[in-house]
């Protein structure tokens, strides 16, 4: 699969939707993630992302407008021991309580299924790095409608035991604009992720998307030989 870079795999379109980043440095010393919303809507534009302990959660930046919160607040980032989950919902709380109960990334998202926004039916993307021994594996997934109507579901799970040195792996919602919006198709995008530290990491991919759509982006590296954590949350409504 051809490698991107982050300009051109987040830049492609003007309404990816929301997108999940994953990977590791050049230096091949820090794990890399990031998620990002974008809005078209009042609704889907009122959202900002606050800091929760080791994790995230969306809110309302004015209570006033808030229409509905069903899909547009959740915690999109959990942190359980060495495990970080990012999902574009709240499946995040799904695969953390599965995890604390003895299952998988992959059996808890079984029990889960696309948006039920028809007619876009957004696909639920999710992800989930494992630190351990000095390096992480990944493990993605992509839930989405199988058929116009939504009445089937098709449920996409990747593994990775090793991601290269500068590479990310990269999921978002929708490929392009549409009426209805068309959803992600095939596997997790490559990315080629430039040197720096993660300010000029979060700068490229909030550069990267359209600048009338996007809403807020969270980003974070994880020294692999320290444990150091460092997280970067831009909004465009502050």
């Amino acid at each position: 699969m051809q490698k991107l870079t982050i300009a051109q795999a987040v830049g492609a379109t003007s309404y990816p939707g929301r997108g999940i980043l994953a990977g590791k440095t050049p230096d091949g010393a820090r794990l890399f993630l990031a998620y990002f919303i974008m809005g078209r809507s009042v609704n889907s534009r009122n959202r900002v992302f606050v800091e929760d302990g080791e994790g995230l959660r969306t809110r309302a930046f004015d209570p006033s407008k808030l229409s509905d919160p069903s899909l547009i607040i959740y915690a999109p980032v959990r942190v359980l021991g060495n495990r970080i989950i990012v999902t574009n919902g709240d499946q995040t709380d799904t695969v953390y309580e599965a995890l604390q109960n003895g299952g998988t990334f992959v059996s808890a998202l079984k029990t889960r299924t696309f948006e039920p926004d028809a007619p876009n039916f957004t696909p639920r993307i999710s992800a989930m790095a494992t630190l351990e021994n000095g390096d992480f594996s990944l493990e993605m997934s992509v839930l989405k409608a199988a058929d116009a109507e939504g009445k089937a579901a098709l449920k996409c799970f990747y593994a990775y035991d090793g991601v290269e040195a500068g590479e990310a792996c990269f999921i978002h919602t929708y490929k392009g604009d549409g009426s209805p919006l068309p959803s992600f198709e095939g596997e997790p995008e490559r990315v080629s992720l430039p040197e720096g530290c993660v300010n000029c990491l979060t700068e490229a991919v909030w550069n990267a998307l359209d600048g009338e759509n996007r809403g807020s982006l969270w980003a974070r590296t994880v020294d692999l030989r320290t444990g150091e954590v460092r997280t970067r949350i831009v909004n465009a409504n502050e």
